[in-house]
């Protein structure tokens, strides 16, 4: 079972959110408490990331299972959405069990598969010499001397335990993982429940080519874009982000 986050009344209408590769359920921790005033938030770490199991495996398939199973254990159908990574587990999640998913939002992700890999992050952490590490500041410097920028630093820091010296990241797993994590898998069914896919007008991961794929996947598929936000669109305009839920899950 995934390790989770609970904010808000246990009988107000359920929202799950899914982090993206290197999060974790904490990085939504402001998010979902501002939401849990209407909503019972649930936040989750991720396989292989915060506080859950590591497992051998990495796929969508994996990951919309262990979605599946903590939905059955809180009682769905629930709202759910995902950023990025989670974004393409929580599509997975919907066109496999859309039985536990009442409505759904796709940040900034598009099912398909795409050609950057994210493996020079993992070369970058792996590169933190830990044994000199006493706080967060000390890995972000180093990671600054690696060539990450400073927002990653910090992103990425939150998954650093500098107490034990170890990331909280399996990060040998999601290296040999990598070309499953940039992919989407085949799947022949809809999700046709009420879907938004919300990007960052400054991004270029979702693109107006994705468009046909995502509408036979999702016919009922809307799409906005978050004025002056990037892939990272939830951190950069938090409040909008949290609007655009508000009123897309009717949570208001």
């Amino acid at each position: 079972m995934l390790n989770s986050y609970e904010f808000g009344a246990k009988d107000a209408p359920k929202v799950l959110i899914v982090h993206g590769l290197y999060g974790s359920g904490r990085n939504w921790g402001a998010i979902a408490k501002r939401l849990s005033d209407v909503a019972h938030v649930i936040t989750v770490d991720q396989r292989n990331h915060g506080y859950s199991d590591w497992k051998p495996t990495h796929t969508y398939a994996d990951m919309a299972g262990d979605l599946a199973e903590m939905i059955e254990k809180i009682g769905g159908p629930v709202h759910v959405v995902g950023h990025s990574m989670g974004g393409k587990a929580a599509m997975v999640l919907a066109l496999e069990n859309p039985q536990l998913v009442e409505r759904l939002v796709v940040g900034d992700i598009a099912p398909v598969a795409y050609t950057h890999s994210q493996i020079q992050f993992i070369t970058a952490m792996r590169g933190v010499d830990l044994t000199q590490i006493t706080r967060r500041s000390d890995a972000e410097k180093q990671l600054a001397e690696l060539g990450v920028e400073p927002a990653l630093q910090s992103f990425f820091t939150q998954s650093l335990d500098h107490n034990a010296k170890r990331w909280r990241l399996n990060l040998d797993v999601l290296a040999e993982e990598m070309d499953k994590i940039l992919s989407f898998p085949q799947i022949a069914g809809q999700f046709d429940k009420p879907t938004l896919f919300l990007t960052g007008a400054d991004s270029d991961y979702v693109t107006p080519e994705h468009r046909p794929i995502i509408k036979k996947l999702f016919p009922t598929a809307r799409f906005a874009k978050l004025p002056a936000a990037g892939h990272w669109l939830h951190a950069d305009k938090p409040r909008e982000f949290e609007a655009a839920l508000r009123a897309f899950f009717k949570l208001d």
